[in-house]
């Protein structure tokens, strides 16, 4: 069981990096959203947020 959390929290981590160094290859960095999204681009990040501590949560207990 330990192995596989091992195994779970390296993946989460792999795709986590392979996110940040998608955003250092100098892309041009998209227009903000409009007034009207902020409210959804909120809820993403908090939904995002969310799915990090209950993983965080899960590896340590």
């Amino acid at each position: 069981m330990s192995s596989m959390r091992i195994c779970c929290a390296l993946l989460f981590i792999a795709f986590f990096f392979s996110g940040l160094m998608e955003l250092s290859h100098g892309q041009a960095i998209a227009p903000s959203p409009a007034a009207g999204d902020a409210k959804a681009l909120d809820q993403g990040i908090a939904y995002v947020l969310m799915l990090v501590a209950l993983l965080v949560t899960y590896l340590i207990h």
